[in-house]
C-alpha cells in the first residue's frame, strides 16, 4: 500500500469536505443509502463468501453473527444513514465567544480533525457507520478491516464510491488491502505522523493493546468489553433476571454483553437457582466457591475467568460481601466499558454510579443500550473506555476538534 498517496487524496477530499455545507454532505449520504439499498443482494452475496470461508476456518457461530449480513441488517445499515443524514452538523458549531478589552473577537469554533483512520475487526456495518459519521463530520477515512470481512468491505466500499462520484467527494473514503497473516499495513498507519489526523482501534484485546502501545499517531481507545452485572441485596431479583438475560443472551459476542454476574451474598441463595432456570442450559456458567453450590450445572472458575471476555454464550459468577467488595472487584476486573446495578437501594445505586470507574455505569438496566444508535447518535464509532478527549459512545462530534476564530480591526500587541 502506497500510504502516503493514499493519505494525500483524503486529505485532499477532507479539505473540500470541510467547506461543505451541511445540505450538501447529506445529499451524498443520502445517495449513498440509496445505493447501498439498491446493491443490497451483492453486498449480502460477497458477504456470504467471507461467512462461508470463516465456517470453513471454525469460526464461533457468535462470532460469525458479528460478521453476518442479511436484509435486515442491511435496512439497518440504511436507515442508521438516515439517523446520521438527520443529526445536526457540528462543523461550525460556536461553542463560546467574547470580546477582549482592546476589541478582539473570539469565538470558538468546531472543525473537522481531517484524516481519520480506523482499524477494526469482523462486523462489516462499522464499513457503513464509520464512513458516514466521517463524512457527515467533514473527514476523509482510512478503513483497515480484517481478512475475514475483506469481501464484505470491498463490496460496501465500491458501492460507496459509486454513489459519491455522483453525488460528493469519491476520494473521501478508502479500503486497504488486506492480505491474511500481513499486518505491515498496520504498522504503516500508526506510524503515519503528519499523514493520519487520528487512528481509532476497534476490536478485540489484542487489537486494541497492539495500536495503544505502537501508535506514534494519536489515538482514540475503544476498549473491549469486559461488563459486569451486579445484584444488589436489595435488588428485584426477576427484574435481575429478565435483565441478566438480556444482557448475556440477546447478543453475545458484542463488546457491551455482560461477561460476570457479581451477586450480594444475601440473595445469592435465592437468586442464582433462579439466573440458572432463566438460562435454561444456553450459558455456561464459570462459578465461584461460593456460588457453585448453588448452582445445578456449573464449572469452576479459574483466575482467567475473572475479567474474561468470552464473546459467546459463558459467564462467570461472583459471591460478595458487601457493595464495597462489588465496586472493588469491578474496579479491578473491567475495562472501563459500561456496568450495571439493580437495586432499589437509592444509596446504593448512587455510591456504585459515583465509585465504578467505567464510560457507561446503569442503574436498573441493561448494558446492552451502551450504544451510539441507542443513545441518539444515529450511529457510532465505538465505546471509547479512555478519558481524554471522549468517552462512552463515539458519535458525529467525537470527530471534531476545535479553533478560535480572532477578528480584529488593526489591533497590534
Amino acid at each position: 500500500m502506497d500510504l502516503h498517496s493514499v493519505c494525500k487524496r483524503l486529505s485532499a477530499a477532507s479539505q473540500k469536505l470541510a467547506s461543505s455545507s451541511a445540505s450538501e454532505k447529506n445529499k451524498a449520504l443520502d445517495a449513498v443509502a440509496k445505493a447501498l439499498d439498491k446493491n443490497r443482494a451483492l453486498i449480502i452475496t460477497a458477504n456470504k463468501l467471507d461467512i462461508d470461508a470463516a465456517r470453513a476456518n471454525g469460526t464461533s457461530e457468535s462470532i460469525i453473527d458479528r460478521l453476518m449480513l442479511d436484509d435486515k441488517r442491511i435496512d439497518g445499515i440504511v436507515a442508521s444513514i438516515r439517523d446520521v443524514i438527520n443529526q445536526t452538523d457540528p462543523v461550525g458549531e460556536e461553542l463560546g465567544g467574547w470580546k477582549t478589552p482592546n476589541g478582539l473577537t473570539i469565538r470558538q469554533v468546531r472543525v473537522p480533525l481531517g484524516v481519520v483512520a480506523i482499524i477494526y475487526e469482523n462486523r462489516p456495518n462499522v464499513t457503513v457507520d464509520a464512513f458516514s459519521l466521517a463524512y457527515k463530520s467533514g473527514n476523509a477515512i482510512l478503513l483497515r478491516g480484517s481478512s475475514s470481512s475483506y469481501k464484505s468491505n470491498v463490496a460496501i466500499v465500491k458501492v460507496i464510491k459509486q454513489a459519491l462520484a455522483g453525488a460528493g467527494e469519491p476520494d473521501a473514503i478508502e479500503l486497504v488491502e488486506v492480505r491474511e497473516h500481513d499486518h505491515s499495513d498496520v504498522d504503516q498507519i500508526l506510524n503515519a505522523v503528519g499523514l493520519i489526523d487520528v487512528c481509532l482501534p476497534r476490536g478485540g484485546k489484542k487489537l486494541i493493546q497492539n495500536v495503544v502501545q505502537n501508535a506514534r499517531v494519536p489515538v482514540i481507545e475503544t476498549g473491549s468489553g469486559v461488563c459486569h452485572l451486579y445484584v444488589d441485596e436489595f435488588a428485584n431479583l426477576e427484574m435481575a433476571c429478565r435483565i441478566a438475560e438480556n444482557a448475556k443472551i440477546q447478543r453475545p459476542s458484542v463488546c457491551n454483553a455482560i461477561e460476570c454476574i457479581v451477586v450480594h451474598k444475601t440473595v445469592a441463595d435465592k437468586f442464582l437457582p433462579m439466573l440458572e432456570k432463566t438460562f435454561a442450559g444456553r450459558v455456561k456458567l464459570h462459578a465461584d466457591e461460593r456460588s457453585l453450590p448453588l448452582l445445578k450445572d456449573a464449572v469452576p472458575a479459574t483466575d482467567e475467568d475473572y475479567g474474561n471476555e468470552y464473546l459467546d454464550y459463558e459467564c462467570c459468577i461472583k459471591v460478595v460481601d458487601t457493595i464495597e467488595e462489588a465496586i472493588n472487584y469491578i474496579n479491578t476486573h473491567n475495562t472501563k466499558h459500561s456496568e450495571s446495578i439493580i437495586s432499589e437501594s437509592r444509596a446504593n445505586t448512587r455510591l456504585f454510579q459515583s465509585m465504578v470507574d467505567a464510560s457507561c455505569v446503569y442503574v436498573n438496566a441493561s448494558t446492552r443500550f451502551t450504544d451510539g444508535g441507542e443513545f441518539g447518535f444515529g450511529a457510532e464509532l465505538g465505546i471509547s473506555t479512555q478519558k481524554l478527549h471522549v468517552r462512552g459512545p463515539m458519535g458525529i462530534k467525537v470527530l471534531t476538534t476545535t479553533k478560535y476564530l480572532i477578528d480584529g480591526d488593526g489591533q497590534i500587541r
